[in-house]
C-alpha cells in the first residue's frame, strides 16, 4: 500500500479509519412501526407501573424532599433541604419534580416519574436518532439492549440526577454527531446539541461538555472528517448553552453568593481531583458495566473478534458510526474512572452509546437471527419485571425508615419533638412526615450530637449506621439517657444476604432512639 502513514502519530487514524472502521458511512433509514411500538411499550410496562415504592436512602429521600420544600416555600431559585439552602446541585430535576407534584400530588410515584420519562426518552433517542448513523435495524437492537440493561433501566429510573443527565447527554451527543458526520455542517442539529448540553448543565453542572465535546473532536481527528467547525460555531454552541443556564445561575448567586465556589470548585473540581467521599479504585466501573449490560455482555467476546477480524464480510459491516458510538461510550467510562469520586450511577451516560455499538454488531451479523439472542433479551426483560414489580418494592419496604409500622407510628407521633440524624441525613422521614426541620449532625464525632441534645429535654435520634448507637452510648454524659431504642433492621433471611451484597450503610435507618435529659444527682460532699 502506497498510502500507509510514514509517521508514528499518523498510524492511529490509519488503524481506526482504514482497519477498524473502514466501511462506508451509513445513510439514514426510515422508522419501522413495529420497532417503535416495541421500544415504546416494553419500557412503559417496565417503568410506569413500578414507581410507587418506598424511597431509598440517601439519594431518593433527599431528591424527593428538596422539591417538596421548594414547592411549599414557593421558591424556584434556591433549593432548600431541611429549611437550609442546599447548593450542591443545579435545580432542573427539582423543577421537574415540583411540576409533577403540582399535577399528581406529593408522593413517590410523581417524583420518580421524571427519571422514568428520562429513561424512556433516552431509549427512544437511541432508536430515532441512532438510525441515522447506523441504520434502523441496528438502532432497534441498540434501543432494545438498552431497555433491558439492568445497569441502565434499573438505576436510571431511581430518583437521582443521573437518569435525567443521561438523557440530555445522549440527546446532545447524538445531535452533535449528526451535525458533523455528513458532507456539510448542519447548524440545526448543532444548536439542538447545544440546548441539550445546556439543560444537562442545569441538571448536574458542566460535565456534559466533557462527555460530548471530546468524542466528537477525537472522532474527527481519527477519521479525517473535513466538515468545517469554525470558532463561530463553537462560540455559538457555548453561547446557547450559557443562555439556557445564565438566568438561574445569576439569580442564585445574587441570593447565595457562596454558591459559585461551593458548587463549581468543591462539588466539581475537587470531587474529581481530590475527592472527599466515595473513593473507589480505577477499575470500579468494570463489574458495573459487565453486570449492568446483560444480556449484551454475553456477546462481548464475539464483538471483540468481529472488530479485529480481517474477513471482508466482517470488515464491510464496521461503519464509522459504530466506531463513534464505541469511542463515545469508552470515553465516558475512562473519564469517570479517572475521577477519584465514584458512584455506580455516574457511568450511566456510557450505556446508550455502548448498547448502540453492540446493537449495530448484532444487527449486521448472524446474532440477530440466533434464537439464543432473543431468548436472552426476553429472559432479561422478565427478570427485570420481577425485580421492578416485586423484589425492589419488597426490599425498599424492609429498608425504609417508615417501613415497620411501629417505627412509622413513632415518627409520626414525634411531630412536636426535635429529630436529629446521625451521622447521615434520613430525608425520607421528613418527606413522609411532612416536616422540614430534621437536624443533621454530619460528622462521625458524637460530641457534636451530645452538645445539641444537652440543650433539649427530649429528642428523637435517627442513627444511620449500625454502630452509631453503640458509639454514642460510650460517650453519653450523665445528664443524658437513652429511654427507648428500637432497631429498624430486620435480622436474618434474604434481607441480611442482600445487606452483605449491597452494603447496609446508606440503604436505610438502623436505630430510632429517644434521648432524654435527666437530673444529675449532686456529688457527695467530702467528709
Amino acid at each position: 500500500m502506497t498510502d500507509r502513514p510514514r509517521h508514528f502519530l499518523d498510524w492511529l487514524p490509519f488503524l481506526w479509519a482504514r482497519v477498524l472502521f473502514p466501511a462506508p458511512q451509513q445513510t439514514p433509514t426510515n422508522v419501522r412501526s413495529p420497532s417503535l411500538l416495541i421500544l415504546t411499550v416494553l419500557p412503559a410496562l417496565l417503568l410506569y407501573p413500578t414507581l410507587s415504592f418506598r424511597l431509598l436512602e440517601p439519594d431518593e429521600g433527599r431528591y424527593a424532599q428538596i422539591p417538596r420544600e421548594m414547592l411549599a416555600r414557593g421558591d424556584w431559585v434556591v433549593p432548600h433541604l431541611q429549611s437550609e439552602p442546599y447548593l450542591d446541585k443545579p435545580p432542573l430535576l427539582y423543577w421537574l419534580v415540583m411540576l409533577s407534584y403540582s399535577v399528581f400530588g406529593v408522593s413517590e410515584a410523581p417524583a420518580r416519574l421524571i427519571p422514568a420519562l428520562a429513561v424512556h426518552g433516552t431509549i427512544l433517542v437511541v432508536y430515532l436518532l441512532g438510525r441515522r448513523s447506523v441504520g434502523e435495524r441496528s438502532a432497534f437492537w441498540g434501543g432494545l439492549l438498552l431497555a433491558v440493561a439492568p445497569g441502565f433501566t434499573g438505576m436510571a429510573r431511581l430518583l437521582t440526577m443521573d437518569g435525567l443527565l443521561t438523557f440530555w447527554v445522549t440527546l446532545s451527543l447524538f445531535a452533535g454527531f449528526e451535525a458533523v458526520r455528513g458532507a456539510r455542517f448542519r447548524a440545526g442539529w448543532w444548536y439542538l446539541a447545544a440546548v441539550a448540553a445546556g439543560l444537562g448543565v442545569l441538571t448536574k453542572g458542566p460535565v456534559p461538555f466533557l462527555l460530548v465535546g471530546p468524542p466528537i473532536w477525537l472522532h474527527r481527528r481519527l477519521t479525517g472528517n473535513r466538515v468545517p467547525i469554525g470558532w463561530k460555531h463553537v462560540a455559538g454552541f457555548l453561547g446557547v448553552a450559557a443562555a439556557v443556564n445564565a438566568p438561574w445561575y445569576v439569580a442564585v448567586f445574587l441570593r447565595e453568593p457562596v454558591f459559585l465556589r461551593h458548587f463549581f470548585w468543591e462539588h466539581n473540581v475537587l470531587r474529581f481531583l481530590k475527592p472527599f467521599d466515595h473513593l473507589q479504585p480505577v477499575w470500579y466501573y468494570v463489574p458495573i458495566l459487565l453486570g449492568g449490560s446483560l444480556p449484551g455482555t454475553v456477546l462481548l467476546y464475539a464483538f471483540g473478534k468481529h472488530l479485529l477480524s480481517g474477513e471482508p464480510d466482517r470488515v464491510a459491516t464496521r461503519t464509522p458510526g459504530q466506531g463513534f458510538w464505541l469511542l463515545s461510550g469508552l470515553w465516558c467510562v475512562f473519564f469517570f474512572s479517572m475521577s477519584g469520586c465514584k458512584l455506580p450511577t455516574y457511568v450511566m451516560p456510557a450505556f446508550p452509546c455502548l448498547c448502540l455499538a453492540l446493537g449495530d454488531f448484532v444487527a449486521r451479523t448472524k446474532w440477530s437471527e440466533v434464537a439464543a439472542t432473543r431468548v436472552g433479551v426476553g429472559t432479561t426483560a422478565a427478570v427485570l419485571a420481577v425485580g421492578f414489580y416485586v423484589a425492589v418494592p419488597w426490599y425498599a419496604e424492609r429498608r425504609s425508615p417508615m417501613g415497620p409500622p411501629e417505627i412509622a407510628a413513632r415518627l409520626h407521633a414525634a411531630r412536636d419533638e426535635a429529630i436529629y440524624c446521625f451521622p447521615r441525613n434520613v430525608d425520607s422521614v421528613a418527606f413522609y412526615t411532612g416536616r422540614d426541620d430534621l437536624k443533621s449532625c454530619r460528622t462521625k464525632v458524637s460530641q457534636e450530637l451530645v452538645e445539641a441534645l444537652i440543650q433539649r429535654d427530649r429528642a428523637v435520634v435517627l442513627f444511620t449506621h449500625r454502630h452509631s448507637l453503640d458509639t454514642f452510648k460510650q460517650v453519653l454524659p450523665p445528664q443524658l439517657k437513652v429511654t427507648e431504642a428500637v432497631p429498624v433492621r430486620y435480622q436474618g433471611g434474604a434481607a441480611t444476604v442482600l445487606d452483605r451484597l449491597l452494603g447496609d450503610g446508606p440503604w436505610g435507618l438502623c436505630h430510632v432512639a429517644v434521648i432524654e435529659r435527666v437530673p444529675v444527682p449532686p456529688a457527695p460532699l467530702p467528709r
